[in-house]
Parts: structure tokens; C-alpha cells; sequence
């Protein structure tokens, strides 16, 4: 689509014409005869050998105003806008703590098929189809053992992400588990980033062994820091002893953030509770639209280029197959004997 990024610039049309009609005529100071025919004249002497007709008159009179409109055309900018170009821009974080503790290895879920597989396997299949709808999100993936680890920063590229997931394996970040620590390394991990809306889901089997920090007091940063936490735990919850799953802090860490505390004992209670996650987080996405714009502006001005060099072509033209002509430029004269002008060749 053709536009004008200046159209108040053709308001300019009527200045020559207004210029013209208030400044004073140029008055040449010179002596001149000033005779009914005198047009006739100066063409004749010229060596024009005939006076212009009304469409030679009339293309002297057009060339101006078509150069003037030329211009005016170009001062305005011309563009031709193209299709608009549109982009999703996530306007949630969302990171993952992933538990890689020794306990994570016990064979107690299935797979999608039904065989028995450790909890780590289920994990990551519930969250490998959990990935997959959270399609324009930035997802981040913490795992945590000993200590907590970035294993993949926050991106839209959810491929990625699914495969750093499954390079995971159990015990690579330690046996124990650290979940305090997670969190502040996960709000740490929030601090340069300006989404609207920022999520932590937590996954764990165990409680807290290795933390330097408890896991209640770094959800209470997060609160402070507008930062969502839900958590999830699997496991046996009659487990004793270290590997006990500590069900009331989890809860607490949820609560005191605003998030949810979901339970999952076998592979399909897990996968319902990430379909519910993915309810109560929806996805959000910010569309941002641009039409790109290609400027046209030396169209009109090649164009005056090209009328003003046809136009003194021509002026040229016309003086040289007058010089060249076998006809000489005519003088006026006034005869002495009856005092009329002639044009002697």
C-alpha cells in the first residue's frame, strides 16, 4: 500500500502561484519597441520561422507545474508498506527444579506403555508432554542434587530444553538434596529478566538435607520477589528417615507463594497434576506487529531529472536545425521610403 509519511507537504502546492501573485513583477531596465506583432518577430529573427502553436505553448506551461508536483512528491516520502510481520513475545518465565537425588531411582512408576521404570524416567516424560504446550513461554531447567545446577537457561527453544531434560541422569548432581537452594539459585536466575509473570515448578521425592538456606525462608524471597512457586511431590510418603518426604514444607513453600501443592504417587497422578499446572499457568504471549517500509522518494526526483534533461534535449535540438537550416535568421528593418518593420532574409 502506497502512503506519505509527510502528506502536509502538498499543502505547498499554491506557493509558486501565491509567490507570483504578491511579490512585484522583475522589471528589466532596457529600451524596447513595443509593436502588436512583436512575438512574430522575435520568432522570425530567431530563426524559429514560425510562431508555436497552442500544444507548444501549453507543454511550456504543464512542464513547471509537473516538476513542481514532482517535487512535492518526493519532499513528501513516499513509502509502500508492506505486509505487516508479527512475532509472539512470551511474557512468562517459567523454571523447572528438577530432583536428581539417589532416591529419585527407585523403580516404583511406570511408563507410558506400563512397564516399571524409576521415578527420574516418568519425570521426564510427564514433563517432555508438559513442554510441548508450553509453546511461546521462556523455560528455564534447574536440577538439583548436593547442590543445584543450571541445565538449561530460559528460552523459547522448548526442543532444547526437552533434550538437556534427558540428559539428566540420576545422581549426576549429588544423592542428596538441596531444595532451599534451588529456589535461590532459581530467583537468582529471575533477576534479569522483566516477563510479567515469573513461575517456579518444583519437583521433588525427598526432604531438605544439604541446603544452606531452608526452603522457607527462600520462598519468602521469592514472595518478595513476585515469584510464583508450586510444588510438587512423588514418592512414598511413608518413607522415614532422610529420605522422608516432607509434605508440610513443601506446602508451606507453595502457600507462602502464592503457588499450589500437588501430590503424585504413581505416573498418571503426576501427569494430571501438570495438566492442571498447565491450566492455572496458562500460556501468555505479547504480539508484536511491524509493517516494514520502502521508501520511493528518488522515483519523483529521477523523474525531474529526466524531464529536465528531455527538456533542454529538445531546446538543443531546435537551436541547432535552426543554425543548420537553409534559411538564415531574418533582421527587421524600417523602410525609410513607408515606415513599415520588414524582415529581410
Amino acid at each position: 500500500m502506497l502512503t506519505f509519511a509527510y502528506l502536509w507537504v502538498f499543502a505547498l502546492l499554491p506557493l509558486p502561484w501565491l509567490l507570483r501573485a504578491v511579490l512585484p513583477p522583475r522589471r528589466a531596465s532596457r529600451v524596447a519597441v513595443r509593436v502588436p506583432f512583436g512575438e512574430r518577430v522575435r520568432w522570425a529573427t530567431a530563426g524559429g520561422g514560425s510562431v508555436p502553436d497552442g500544444a507548444k505553448r501549453v507543454a511550456r506551461r504543464i512542464l513547471p507545474v509537473l516538476v513542481w508536483l514532482l517535487v512535492l512528491g518526493a519532499l513528501a516520502r513516499p513509502q509502500w508498506l508492506e505486509p505487516p510481520l508479527t512475532r509472539d513475545v512470551p511474557t512468562r518465565d517459567l523454571l523447572l527444579l528438577v530432583d536428581l537425588s539417589g532416591s529419585m531411582g527407585q523403580e516404583d512408576f511406570t511408563n507410558a506403555v506400563g512397564n516399571t521404570v524409576d521415578r527420574l524416567t516418568a519425570v521426564k516424560e510427564v514433563l517432555g508432554d508438559f513442554l510441548v504446550r508450553r509453546e511461546g513461554d521462556r523455560v528455564g531447567l534447574v536440577v538439583f542434587g548436593d547442590a543445584p545446577f543450571l541445565q538449561a537457561p530460559f528460552s523459547t527453544d522448548l526442543g532444547l530444553s526437552r533434550r538437556l531434560l534427558d540428559e539428566t541422569a540420576i545422581g549426576m548432581a549429588g544423592a542428596r538434596t538441596a531444595f532451599g537452594d534451588a529456589i535461590g539459585l532459581g530467583i537468582s536466575l529471575f533477576d534479569n529478566s522483566d516477563a510479567p509473570a515469573k513461575t517456579i515448578i518444583a519437583l521433588t521425592d525427598g526432604n531438605d538435607t544439604k541446603s544452606q538456606v531452608p526452603p522457607i525462608e527462600a520462598a519468602r524471597v521469592a514472595k518478595e520477589r513476585d515469584i510464583r512457586i508450586h510444588t510438587v511431590a512423588i514418592g512414598d510418603p511413608t518413607t522415614v528417615g532422610e529420605e522422608k518426604l516432607d509434605t508440610e514444607t513443601l506446602r508451606a513453600v507453595a502457600q507462602g507463594t502464592g503457588g499450589s501443592y500437588f501430590f503424585a504417587g504413581d505416573r498418571a497422578q503426576l501427569a494430571g497434576i501438570y495438566a492442571a499446572l498447565d491450566k492455572v499457568e496458562t500460556r501468555q504471549v505479547k504480539v508484536i506487529s511491524h509493517r516494514p517500509r520502502n521508501d520511493l522518494f528518488f522515483w519523483p526526483l529521477l523523474a525531474v531529472l529526466l524531464l529536465s534533461i528531455g527538456d533542454k534535449a529538445l531546446l538543443l535540438l531546435r537551436r541547432a536545425k535552426g543554425i543548420t537550416s537553409t534559411r538564415a535568421p531574418g533582421t527587421v528593418r524600417v523602410n525609410p521610403l513607408t515606415g513599415k518593420l520588414e524582415v529581410r532574409e
